[in-house]
């Protein structure tokens, strides 16, 4: 930590000069500049101590710091001080949120839940990739196209015919790991891309890592052992889009790629017919790190015939697949054809169940010792946007699960469920929050004597839609 400490107090040495009279006044402004620059941090504190005091500032203040000196911005941008932030039990734990825009901009936002101030992120770099652009294609972020619904992709993908520019948005993945957040493959031109963003919060830039070993779009990625899982996913193929069965795994501290063995599919290997075996796709709709395992719900799917199958689990010390837990494939709740979305709070599992009516939609939490999903919230005050990819999406953070939704307004908004019992189904009088976005309903939404809706932060990004999110602790 030594050339740490010494770094932020480091300024150019001068070197005396005989100047005529007329440069005095240059030299002197010379010398304002390098004195300025070999001041401490802080007046009269030495630096060990001024960057003890900086790593427990909360960090929605670093984007101002970086603009005071330029030593404190060195130090605010030094993964030291992140690490020092971390031995101290300072780190905290931000969501970010992947929107999309009716222009088909895409665009990254980051909450402080703490401030409850959003920032916007820089966008990915518009990259013209050269193996790609002697084929005509243009870059990740250009083939958005104005369908954004995944059930229209796979619809095209089996049996209908779609164009290439008809294609929907551009199905790429989001991960975390080690602290940074990725972008990873997706459509562009109708070809699926290996390419790999990533996002480092300490300095608040992308950069673009090593790419994965097959291009593949709407794949499904989880973290395990500080490892970021990529399955699954789609590719172009002959006469279309194939899926995929292949997985494989990235290392952050090596920067590289290794091979997974493949998703056996076992339950479509069964199927009774062979023409039930060609027109019924397996496809992945999900994956999550749960108990030291990855598990990945799958389907069958041939427009307009979706059938769950369960799912497969994931054993990196075996470094083998195995079928899921019956009770827990069967009832895993599906979003959409293509989705299940599922979150892990302290150690529990729990998925959002979208009930038949429009505005409501029902928490589970898997029991793992009796192989079953369980309802602990009756009612959850979502509001239904049937044109949107993501109307809805979870995530966990503080300890709490939330939500993040639109209201009858379209504001963003994200709700804690503060759940005291989770053994217990509830009922909820909060549905009304749908119908209104006034002061009284935005401190707080009491479901029970046991659950409570709180509206953490409200916010405007006009039209944009909601198309995945992600937590970060640093």
């Amino acid at each position: 930590m030594g050339a740490f400490w010494s770094m932020a107090g480091k300024g150019a040495t001068s070197e005396y000069k005989e100047v005529s009279l007329g440069e005095t006044c240059k030299r002197q402004r010379t010398s304002e500049i390098c004195y300025e620059e070999n001041l401490r941090l802080i007046p009269s504190l030495p630096d060990e101590i001024s960057i003890q005091i900086f790593a427990r500032v909360p960090r929605v203040c670093y984007f101002s710091m970086r603009l005071v000196a330029r030593n404190w911005k060195a130090v605010v941008t030094n993964p030291e001080l992140f690490q020092l932030r971390k031995e101290l039990g300072m780190t905290e734990e931000w969501l970010y949120l992947l929107t999309k825009f009716e222009d088909d901009r895409l665009l990254w936002h980051a909450l402080d839940p703490l401030s409850k101030k959003w920032q916007r992120l820089p966008p990915i770099p518009n990259v013209v990739y050269e193996e790609e652009s002697r084929k005509g294609l243009y870059g990740l972020w250009n083939m958005v196209s104005k369908s954004n619904n995944l059930a229209d992709m796979i619809k095209g993908w089996l049996g209908h015919k779609h164009s290439s520019e008809q294609l929907p948005f551009c199905g790429c993945a989001i991960g975390i790991v080690d602290g940074c957040l990725y972008v990873l493959g997706g459509f562009c031109k109708a070809s699926a891309m290996r390419c790999v963003w990533r996002y480092d919060p300490i300095v608040n830039a992308w950069n673009e890592v090593t790419p994965m070993s097959t291009g593949r779009a709407y794949c499904k990625t989880s973290i395990l052992n500080n490892k970021l899982y990529v399955v699954g996913g789609v590719s172009r193929g002959h006469g279309g889009l194939a899926p995929l069965q292949s997985a494989e795994v990235f290392d952050p501290c090596t920067d590289t790629w290794s091979v997974v063995p493949s998703m056996p599919f076992s339950k479509a290997q069964v199927l009774p017919a062979a023409f039930l075996a060609d027109m019924l796709k397996p496809i992945a709709t999900g994956m999550t790190s749960y108990r030291g395992r990855l598990f990945v719900p799958q389907s069958l799917y041939s427009w307009p015939f979706f059938v769950d199958v369960g799912g497969e689990t994931y054993d990196p010390e075996t470094n083998s697949w195995d079928e899921m837990p019956i009770g827990m494939g069967e009832g895993w709740p599906a979003r959409q054809a293509g989705t299940k979305l599922s979150v892990v709070v302290d150690g529990e599992l729990y998925a959002l169940d979208p009930s038949s009516s429009l505005n409501s939609g029902k928490i589970k939490v898997y029991d793992e010792k009796e192989d079953s999903w369980k309802v602990v919230i009756e009612k959850v005050p979502i509001c239904d946007f049937s044109e949107s990819e993501s109307p809805y999406l979870l995530a966990g953070f503080h300890g709490k699960l939330h939500v993040i939704t639109k209201d009858a307004n379209r504001n963003v908004v994200v709700l804690q469920a503060d759940v005291c019992n989770n053994t217990e189904s509830f009922s909820t009088s909060s549905s009304s929050f749908l119908a209104s976005s006034s002061d009284e309903h935005l401190e707080s939404m009491t479901e029970s004597e046991t659950v409570v809706w709180k509206v953490i932060t409200t916010t405007n990004f006009g039209s944009a839609e909601l198309v995945s999110c992600q937590v970060l602790d640093i």
